[in-house]
C-alpha cells in the first residue's frame, strides 16, 4: 500500500480491507526526482478520493500515476487558446548573494512591491537590477529585511540546517493531517451537496475546495475585490466552483459572509495564523458562534514555531527546507520539484480531511477543525524514507488532459487527478470568472 495513505487510515477512519475494496491505484511514476514526490502525491490524492467516496456512500476509487503527475504539473501545461502561461514572474525564483542563495516570491503585485521596498530598488527594477543587490549581500539578511517589510523570500537552506532549527522542531509537532473535534454540538447529517465557504487564494488552498466540489460540494468562493487573482491560477483551480467578492473592513459584507457561514458545512481559509481574527473568523471565535462548522485552515510553517506567521508559498518552503539543494542538478545550483507538489499534495490532504470531518460530524456530533501545513507536508516527503518506482516521464499529456470552450477562450488543462464510480468524470464550471457571482448559496 502506498506509505502515505497507510500512515493516514487512522485519521481517515478507513482500515486497508476498506481500501483494498475502493480503491484502485496501480504501481508507477510519472514524476523524476531525488525524492519520493509521487508517492506522496498519489497517496494524497488517494486520501482525498476515499474519504470523498466513503462520505458519498463508498464507490470505487480509480487513480492512474500519469493523470496524478498531469494534474500536479497543470500550471507548467495548461494553455488558453494554445497560449501557455508565464510561470513565476521576473522577480520571483533564486538569486545569488555573497554567502549563499536565496528565493523570492514577486508573482503578485502587493508582494513585488514590498520586495522592492525592502531592497530600496524602484518599480521599475529589473531581474538584473534584483540579482546585483542580492549579489551584494549575505542570503540571510536579504531574508531578514525583506520579511521584515511582509514581503517573501528566504535563505536557501541545507536540510541538515533546516532540521537543526527551531521552526523544524514546530512543524515536527504537528500531524501531517489532523481531523479533530474541539467542542460539544448537535449531530447534522450530510447534506446531498455540502456548502463549503473557500477563503483561500493561489494553489493549495484551492485545490482542496476545487476537489471538494468535484465530489459535489457546494463551493462558494470568497475574495477581497482589492487582491485579484492571477488569471491562469484561477482557471487551474477554479473549477466546480462559484467566485464572489467581498471587502471583509466593510461591515455590511462582513455581515453577509456571517450570514453564509449560518447555513455552511465547511469553512475552509488558507491565511496566516491569526489573520482572519479581527473579522471573526478565526476557529476559536467559529467555535463560539458557528459550534455546527467544519473549519479547515491551511498554512505554510505550521501556527507554532517562530515563523509561524510569516508568508510562503511552495517554492519558498522548497528552498527554506532543503529540499531545493537536494534537488540540485550540479550540486551547487538550487533545483526544484518537478511540480508544485507541496501545495497540490497538502491540498489533497485537506480535502480528505473535510471529508472524513463531515462523516464523523453526521455520526458523533461536535465542532471539528482541519489542517494542513506546505512544510508538514515537506516533512514527509523529507524523512518518510519512501521510495518511488522508477520514474518515467510524460512526454505527451495530451491524452490526459481535456480543452474546454470557456468565457475566456478555449482552456487546455489536465483532467481530475481521480476518479470516482458514479460521479463525474470532469470538471465542471471549467473558466468561470473570477468574482462573478452573488455572495448565497445554490438552491436545495
Amino acid at each position: 500500500m502506498n506509505p502515505l495513505l497507510r500512515e493516514l487510515l487512522p485519521t481517515l477512519r478507513l482500515d486497508e480491507g476498506h481500501v483494498a475494496a475502493h480503491l484502485d491505484l496501480p504501481p508507477g511514476s510519472a514524476l523524476p526526482s531525488a525524492l519520493p514526490v509521487s508517492t506522496l502525491a498519489c497517496g494524497a490524492v488517494a486520501a482525498a478520493g476515499l474519504a470523498g467516496a466513503a462520505l458519498r456512500g463508498g464507490e470505487r476509487v480509480h487513480i492512474d500515476p500519469r493523470q496524478v503527475a498531469v494534474s500536479f504539473r497543470n500550471d507548467q501545461l495548461q494553455t488558453l487558446d494554445g497560449v501557455g502561461g508565464s510561470g513565476f514572474a521576473p522577480l520571483s525564483g533564486f538569486f545569488e548573494a555573497g554567502d549563499g542563495w536565496v528565493r523570492t516570491h514577486a508573482n503578485y503585485p502587493h508582494h513585488r512591491a514590498r520586495l522592492l521596498r525592502a531592497l530600496g530598488l524602484g518599480d521599475d527594477a529589473t531581474r538584473d537590477d534584483l540579482a546585483a543587490v542580492v549579489a551584494a549581500g549575505s542570503a540571510g539578511e536579504i531574508e531578514d529585511v525583506v520579511t521584515a517589510e511582509h514581503g517573501i523570500a528566504v535563505r536557501v537552506r541545507s536540510l541538515a540546517e533546516w532540521m537543526a532549527g527551531d521552526q523544524a522542531h514546530a512543524v515536527a509537532t504537528h500531524d501531517v493531517l489532523a481531523v479533530a473535534p474541539s467542542g460539544a454540538a448537535a449531530p447534522v447529517p450530510v447534506r446531498s451537496r455540502p456548502r463549503v465557504l473557500d477563503l483561500t487564494r493561489v494553489i493549495a488552498g484551492p485545490v482542496a475546495t476545487r476537489t471538494l466540489a468535484l465530489l459535489g460540494c457546494d463551493v462558494l468562493r470568497v475574495d477581497s475585490p482589492h487582491l485579484p487573482e492571477i488569471e491562469a491560477q484561477h482557471l487551474e483551480t477554479g473549477a466546480g466552483k462559484r467566485s464572489t467578492l467581498a471587502d471583509l473592513h466593510d461591515e455590511h459584507a462582513r455581515r453577509r459572509v456571517h450570514e453564509l457561514l449560518d447555513a455552511a458545512d465547511v469553512l475552509v481559509t488558507g491565511y496566516r495564523p491569526g489573520a482572519l481574527a479581527a473579522y471573526g473568523l478565526d476557529p476559536d471565535a467559529l467555535a463560539r458562534t458557528h459550534p455546527h462548522l467544519v473549519c479547515a485552515t491551511l498554512t505554510a510553517w505550521t501556527p507554532s514555531g517562530p515563523w509561524g506567521g510569516r508568508r510562503g508559498f511552495d517554492s519558498i518552503v522548497q528552498a527554506a527546507t532543503g529540499i531545493a539543494l537536494l534537488e540540485s542538478r550540479d550540486d551547487r545550483t538550487p533545483g526544484a520539484l518537478p511540480a508544485q507538489a507541496l501545495d497540490h499534495a497538502t491540498g489533497y490532504l485537506l480535502a480528505a480531511g473535510v471529508a472524513t470531518a463531515l462523516h464523523r460530524r453526521a455520526a458523533e456530533g461536535g465542532t471539528w477543525r482541519v489542517s494542513a501545513h506546505l512544510a508538514r507536508t515537506a516533512h514527509w516527503l523529507l524523512g518518510s524514507g519512501a521510495l518511488d518506482a522508477p520514474a518515467r516521464a510524460v512526454d505527451d499529456p495530451s491524452p490526459w488532459m481535456v480543452a474546454t470552450a470557456t468565457e475566456a477562450g478555449e482552456l487546455v488543462q489536465s483532467r481530475p487527478a481521480f476518479r470516482v464510480d458514479d460521479a463525474p468524470r470532469e470538471f465542471t464550471r471549467v473558466g468561470h470568472r473570477w468574482g462573478a457571482d452573488a455572495a448565497e448559496w445554490l438552491a436545495p
